[in-house]
This record gives C-alpha cells, sequence and structure tokens, in this order.
C-alpha cells in the first residue's frame, strides 16, 4: 500500500512539472496559434538569471521575481523583433523562428554561463513528509510546486473565459482581421500573450530548477514531456495540459522519449484536438 501511495503522489509530483511548461505552451497557442519551440530556452535562460541573484546573496523569492519580470520582458521582445515578422507567414515559418531562438539562446546561455550544470535551490524542503514513521515520497517543496500549477491552470481559465482582455486575446488569435474591425489592438494583443506565455514559463522553469539543475540543455527534455502534455490534453485547454502532464508522470521516470514519441502519434492519430479540447469541426 505505502508503494502504491508514493508511486501516486511521485506521478502527481512529476506530471505537475510536466503541466507547469505545458500550461506555457498552452497559453501562447491561445493567445497567438504560435506553438513555441523556444519555450525551454527562454525559461532556461531566465532562470539562470534567477540563478546568479540567489548566488549573489539574496533570497529565492527574490531570484523568482528576476525570473518572472525578465520573462515578461524576454517574450515581449520576442514577440516584436522576431515572430512579428512572420505572423501573417505561413505556420513553419514561424516553427523555424522559434527553432532558431532555441539554438541562440542555448548557445548564449553555453557562452556566458558555460556548459555544466548547476543547483538551483527548492523553495521548501525536499525532504518527504513522514507519515505514521513512513517518509513519503512527497516533499513540502513537491506540495508547492502541484499548489502553484493548479493556481495558474486556474488563473488562466479565468483570464481567458472571464475578462476582457482574455476575450481579445482569443479573438486576435483566431480572426486578427475581424477583431481589427472591432478595435482589437491584435499586435499588442500578440505581445502580451507572447509575455505572459514566458512568465509561465519563467515560473516553470525556477519551479523545475531544484530538480534538473539548470545547464543550457537541462530543459530539453522536460520540453519533449511538456509538449506531449499539452498536446494529448488539448491546446486550448489548461485543465488538459495539468491532466496531460499527470498522465505521463504517472507512468514514472522511466519513461524514454521514444514513448512519449508514441504517446504523441497515438494522440495526434486518434484525436488530434486532445482529450479536453473544446474545438468542434463542423460541415458548412
Amino acid at each position: 500500500m505505502t508503494q502504491f501511495i508514493n508511486l501516486t503522489l511521485n506521478g502527481i509530483s512529476t506530471g505537475a512539472i510536466y503541466a507547469a511548461v505545458a500550461l506555457a505552451l498552452v497559453l501562447i497557442w491561445r493567445a497567438t496559434r504560435i506553438v513555441n519551440f523556444a519555450q525551454g530556452a527562454m525559461l532556461m535562460f531566465t532562470t539562470f538569471l534567477a540563478s546568479v541573484v540567489i548566488e549573489a546573496g539574496n533570497p529565492y523569492w527574490v531570484g523568482l521575481v528576476v525570473a518572472l519580470v525578465s520573462g515578461l520582458v524576454l517574450g515581449a521582445v520576442v514577440e516584436r523583433v522576431l515572430v512579428r515578422r512572420v505572423e501573417s507567414a505561413p505556420p513553419l515559418n514561424a516553427v523555424i523562428v522559434t527553432l532558431g531562438l532555441l539554438v541562440l539562446l542555448e548557445a548564449a546561455a553555453g557562452m556566458i554561463w558555460g556548459n555544466t550544470p548547476r543547483s538551483f535551490p527548492a523553495a521548501f524542503s525536499i525532504q518527504g513528509f513522514k507519515v505514521s514513521g513512513t517518509r513519503l515520497l512527497f516533499s513540502p517543496n513537491d506540495l508547492f510546486i502541484v499548489l502553484v500549477v493548479l493556481a495558474v491552470a486556474g488563473g488562466l481559465a479565468l483570464l481567458f473565459r472571464m475578462t476582457t482582455l482574455g476575450l481579445r486575446m482569443r479573438a486576435a488569435a483566431f480572426a486578427p482581421e475581424v477583431a481589427r474591425l472591432q478595435g482589437v489592438r491584435v499586435g499588442r494583443m500578440f505581445t502580451i500573450g507572447w509575455a505572459l506565455a514566458a512568465l509561465v514559463g519563467s515560473l516553470a522553469g525556477v519551479l523545475v530548477a531544484p530538480l534538473v539543475f539548470v545547464g543550457p540543455n537541462q530543459f530539453d527534455s522536460i520540453l519533449i514531456y511538456a509538449f506531449v502534455a499539452a498536446v494529448l490534453g488539448g491546446l486550448d485547454s489548461p485543465l488538459g495540459a495539468i491532466v496531460g502532464g499527470v498522465v505521463l508522470g504517472y507512468e514514472g521516470s522511466a519513461l524514454a522519449p521514444l514513448a512519449a514519441l508514441v504517446v504523441l502519434i497515438a494522440t495526434l492519430m486518434i484525436r488530434p484536438s486532445g482529450l479536453f479540447s473544446s474545438a468542434r469541426e463542423r460541415r458548412v
């Protein structure tokens, strides 16, 4: 029984890590209809900045704020300088730009901070809770990650369903020309979408860093699982990102990237829109 509980809790904590990054992918997709393959590199870069601040003697929470602010700025700059030029082009152009940005940021991080992974402190203790004399594979820091991910998912759901900003972002993403006729500043909505997605990604990077360390390529595997989780749950659904992350996390840390690819292909073949997507096709 204890082993079952440990496996379940470990799956939830691992899945929350995947879900944290998947939520950033969901946000950028809902805001701009672009899959950001540079998300892992962007959150890696901002996590490095947080690491530098913390190593200089500042508290963990100061480093977190630095990561969030730098992510917000980085996302806005990337959209205005790079993505804005290809937003009206075929979707493949945006894919190529984000892949190029991925390579650029990883190379820049290697030149600035080196290629040796460095440790990153956790917000709370990583020692498992002790219940009836048994140490569980679920720590206060794991609980913190799960609660933060749930809060972010709830916040995104409210943003897109209950706020004027969220509705404008969705309108700009789905029908930019019609949105412009309604007075929506589409370019500004895209910038805000990228900025918020980078902020969520930076938060995910700080949450994940204590477990995978910080290095130019340390977040690549996390991005793979996060992308599969987002597609599995539905790129339009914050709830789907969480469920997809937990499903992959419950499979255990031994899940190979090849197995994740199989899950991705199966999802695209059986239900391309994802398990929780609200999108529906209709004949006209």
